[in-house]
């Protein structure tokens, strides 16, 4: 059985969850997802990508100069959830997205969280 990150990307992969996304965070993805830990092969890793672009919406996102984060490599995902109007933004590490300055208005859940909202009907599916 696969863990809330898996089944993340069998909704996208079933084009049930409609990723938003920049040049930057496709890079992103590809660093982790090419990571050895996850053994994944390549052909899997260019399919995932490649149905992101296809089924995803590019955004070009406007820089949140007031806002600081406590990793700051992590906020262009904030500043595309931002620049796409996301419902939530999905992160394994939302504690990165309390601001350290400045404040946003864009709902951080973890892949379980968001499960939750689904099965719960509170989050709307694209």
């Amino acid at each position: 059985r696969l863990g809330p990150p898996g089944q993340i990307i069998d909704l996208v992969n079933d084009g049930a969850l409609i990723p938003i996304y920049d040049s930057r965070i496709m890079t992103e993805y590809e660093a982790v997802l090419r990571r050895a830990r996850f053994h994944l092969p390549a052909a899997v890793v260019s399919a995932l990508l490649n149905n992101i672009r296809l089924s995803g919406v590019g955004t070009n996102a406007s820089p949140l100069p007031h806002l600081t984060l406590p990793d700051p490599t992590d906020l262009p995902f904030l500043e595309v959830a931002v620049a796409g109007a996301a419902d939530y933004l999905v992160a394994g590490n939302t504690s990165h997205f309390v601001p350290a300055r400045g404040s946003h208005q864009v709902s951080v859940v973890s892949p379980r969280q968001y499960l939750d909202l689904l099965e719960q009907g509170t989050a709307r599916p694209p």
